[in-house]
């Protein structure tokens, strides 16, 4: 079997690539909309064909890619039937099987951090991908999307505790680097949910947590409960730069990239003058128009080369490469995390403090 772990790091999201090697079919879980070019690329490279996307839950934490593969590559979408969400091709009950090639994954249910958790199991019991049911040393919250501690805690020890304990586990998340665990380590370790803690002490612990309300659940849950299908649609798929197109509708670009091919492209730095001649300067040969005349000197650019714009952090920016795609400007990128990121790579500069 071929196998890959991918990571969204502002998420700090696993994606996991399986395909059978005979046949070279393969399942995607947990994919994350805005590498969906990564791993796209991924699949073709690898000679691969992605029969299915898989959800462990409706995420509030990203926007799945389930919607842009499917378009991308004409992936089917599975979720879980108990989750809600619409617009899957395949919705799946408890201990139903999930074919790619001669192996299989099964569907465990493992509500608690949401209503709907789905733990798939390899065929052979080697694998498990958990989702938040079960982090390495820890677990998924159980206080929003229909979440119960006493329910996580219980399908963690019939669904997932009944495994065998080599069988190793890979969660959703980690927020420490971690990459993988397995049965019987989290049996014995994990502080929340380990053998040795009881039912109560474990709801009494998940009850006080006291965590902040997810940053991204009012943009990630209505779009995950579609499937990852944002409002607007695109149909161009820009070559000229290795491009990521966000949730928002916004085509990015790396600032590595842009330092490399500084030549084939307009730079567009829309802060204010004070800042385009502050501390942080400014990328190499970047023309200064601030947000606010933008539309008032359009003509100060020309179409024959792609621009990059570029402010402070990427906001201004991407909203700057709005107003150009409005203007019939088609080959519009905002450079990724603007000058803090560019500056934090230790890029080229013009001016700014040492």
């Amino acid at each position: 079997m071929i196998f890959r772990q991918l990571f969204d790091p502002q998420s700090s999201t696993y994606t996991y690539l399986l395909a059978d090697a005979a046949t070279r079919e393969a399942v995607l879980i947990d994919p994350v909309f805005e590498h969906v070019r990564r791993d796209a690329a991924l699949i073709d490279e690898l000679g691969l064909k992605l029969a299915f996307t898989l959800e462990t839950h409706v995420h509030a934490d990203h926007v799945t890619g389930a919607w842009l593969l499917k378009n991308k590559l004409g992936s089917r979408i599975a979720v879980s039937q108990a989750g809600g969400a619409g617009g899957a091709d395949l919705y799946l009950r408890p201990m139903d099987r999930l074919s790619f090639g001669a192996r299989h994954l099964e569907a465990h249910p493992t509500p608690g951090h949401t209503g709907g958790c789905t733990t798939y199991v390899l065929d052979d019991r080697s694998m498990a991908f958990t989702g938040d049911a079960l982090l390495i040393r820890g677990c998924g919250r159980t206080d929003f999307q229909e979440g119960d501690a006493r329910t996580l805690f219980r399908s963690v020890r019939s669904e997932i505790f009944s495994l065998p304990d080599d069988c190793l586990i890979y969660p959703g998340h980690d927020y420490r680097g971690l990459t993988v665990t397995s049965v019987g380590e989290e049996k014995r370790h994990n502080p929340r949910l380990g053998e040795s803690v009881g039912e109560g002490d474990f709801v009494g612990y998940m009850t006080h947590l006291g965590l902040a309300h997810p940053k991204q659940i009012d943009v990630a849950l209505p779009a995950n409960l579609k499937c990852g299908q944002p409002e607007k649609t695109t149909s161009l798929e820009p070559e000229w730069a290795p491009l990521t197109y966000t949730f928002g509708g916004i085509w990015e670009v790396p600032p590595q990239w842009v330092e490399e091919h500084l030549r084939e492209v307009q730079i567009v730095d829309v802060r204010e003058p004070e800042e385009y001649n502050g501390p942080l300067g400014h990328v190499p040969g970047a023309r200064l128009v601030p947000l606010g005349v933008l539309t008032k000197r359009l003509d100060e650019l020309g179409k024959e080369k792609p621009i990059v714009v570029v402010c402070r952090s990427g906001a201004r920016s991407a909203q700057a490469t709005v107003l150009l795609g409005k203007a019939g400007f088609e080959r519009v990128a905002n450079l990724s995390g603007g000058m803090l990121r560019w500056r934090a790579q230790r890029l080229a500069v013009e001016g700014g403090a040492d």
